[in-house]
Formats: structure tokens, sequence, C-alpha cells
């Protein structure tokens, strides 16, 4: 019995059970394929905080550079204008 059991069972989950889950998957990367107008906020507002930061830490440098003249930022004193435009968030 378990003789012809087995082959069964592993035929069945060969030409059933995983094109089955192959499908599964790739109807939701399908459903799923753009980000939500929530997410794209997140984003907005992930970068926005990121460039203050930024901003936040080449003040401080600059602070410790005018107090101690041996002190050497290791990054440019003026960034990069990013290609990115603040004044349109959502």
């Amino acid at each position: 019995m378990e003789d012809v059991f087995l082959p069964i069972v592993i035929v069945g989950m060969l030409f059933i059970g995983l094109p089955w889950v192959i499908m599964h998957y790739i109807t939701k990367w399908k459903q799923s394929g753009t980000i939500t107008n929530e997410d794209e906020k997140l984003l907005d507002e992930l970068h926005y905080t990121a460039r203050q930061l930024e901003e936040r830490l080449l003040t401080v440098e600059r602070i410790i550079a005018a107090d101690n003249p041996d002190f050497r930022p290791v990054r440019d004193p003026l960034p990069e204008q990013s290609p990115y435009d603040i004044s349109r968030r959502n």
C-alpha cells in the first residue's frame, strides 16, 4: 500500500501543489505592484526628515569647526542640491 501511496502524493504535490503556490504568489505580487498613497507619504516624510537631519549635522560641524581650528569635516560643507523638490509634498 505504501509503495503506491507515496508516488501519488509526490506527483500530486509536484503538479498541483507547486503551481498553486507559484500562482498564489504571482497574484499577490501583481496586486501589490505599486506603492500606496500612504507609503508614498511616508517616503516623502522620511526624505524630508533626512534632509533636516543632514542640515542639522552640517550646522553642528560648522559650529565645531569655528570653535576648533583642527577640526576637519569629513563631508563637503555644501551638499549637492537634490532634483527632488521638497515644496511639492503630498
